[in-house]
């Protein structure tokens, strides 16, 4: 039997999601550890992506938001000379190209023209609505529309590997930022075509990996050890400077 929300412990639970499952599996998950029913998480991570997903818990639901808003830091890897239907390696691949010798500076010329402010066109597997309809829904049943382009910025990237076609990357972004867009778009400026072949958050405005709970120990954690875990929202409150 479930106790009344106010009496519930409230907060942050970090968690470092595994592959192939989505954020709702994650909620999914806590929900039944904790025996509680409200909780969301803060920024949705595709099946591919790993790493950092925050669980806001009781009262820290109306903190999501707020939460949501902060920037972000994600590690992946883009592989050159392909296009995919969804700009990630779980797509088809719609238009391959040879890729040229290039060098870690024809990479870095790429990388540049999307730092600082920019505008990136969401993908069609994005949850944005068109018409009250999220375009997931329509890329699903074949359609392509027309979307607005969306203002984002990004802070600092590094190349930290390149062993073509594969580049690994660092990048630190804006709220609302596509990485697979990034991906995408940086193949088209080097002429060969891109996709996201991997993808990693590690870090979320203040909070990263370094306290996050692997989804293996949460499917096991009894109750006590993960209230234990969780960012209580008087810490929140100071991390954030508020």
């Amino acid at each position: 039997m479930m106790q009344k929300s106010n009496e519930l412990p409230s907060g942050v639970l970090l968690i470092d999601k595994a592959p192939d499952m989505t954020s709702h599996d994650v909620v999914a998950i806590a929900r039944r550890q904790l025996n509680m029913k409200k909780i969301g998480h803060c920024g949705t991570l595709d099946p591919m992506a790993t790493g950092l997903l925050m669980l806001v818990i009781n009262r820290a639901t109306k903190i999501q938001d707020l939460l949501m808003s902060e920037d972000k830091t994600y590690v992946g890897t883009l592989t050159l000379g392909a296009t995919t239907s969804t700009q990630d390696k779980e797509g088809e691949i719609q238009e391959e190209k040879e890729v040229a010798e290039f060098t870690k500076e024809d990479l870095k010329a790429a990388f540049d023209k999307y730092t600082g402010n920019f505008e990136q066109i969401p993908p069609m597997v994005s949850a944005i609505k068109k018409d009250g309809v999220p375009l997931y829904k329509l890329a699903r049943k074949g359609q392509v529309v027309k979307r607005d382009p969306r203002p984002v910025f990004v802070n600092n990237y590094q190349i930290d590997r390149v062993a073509l076609p594969e580049v690994d990357f660092t990048v630190d972004c804006s709220k609302g930022f596509y990485v697979r867009t990034y991906a995408h778009d940086i193949g088209q400026t080097l002429g060969c075509g891109s996709h996201l072949s991997s993808l990693r958050r590690t870090r979320s405005g203040k909070f990263t990996l370094e306290r996050a709970v692997k989804v293996e120990d949460l499917k096991v954690a009894n109750r006590e050890e993960l209230v234990n875990s969780f960012i209580s929202l008087a810490k929140i409150s100071l991390m954030r400077g508020a």
